[in-house]
């Protein structure tokens, strides 16, 4: 199942990928995209998406410990 982890910044939604790049090198670097929020006209208003495949569930409380140091938080696909 794909996973979304969102971030308010770029910058964090990097080191999460980079970081999950290590954790789990099967996986390879995860994709980070921009994703504007509906309705909303500013760029700045944008948040970030690590999108990640492959993770199995035994593993989705550790990726959530990460994500919220990051002031993030986690989505299924």
């Amino acid at each position: 199942m794909t996973q979304l982890l969102v971030f308010g910044e770029r910058e964090d939604a990097e080191e999460v990928a980079e970081t999950l790049g290590e954790w789990f090198p099967e996986l390879g670097v995860p994709r980070v995209v921009r994703e504007t929020l509906a309705g909303e006209d500013d760029a700045e208003d944008a948040q970030w998406l690590v999108v990640v495949d492959g993770l199995n569930e035994d593993v989705l409380a550790k990726v959530d410990e990460l994500v919220e140091r990051y002031d993030g938080w986690r989505e299924a696909g």
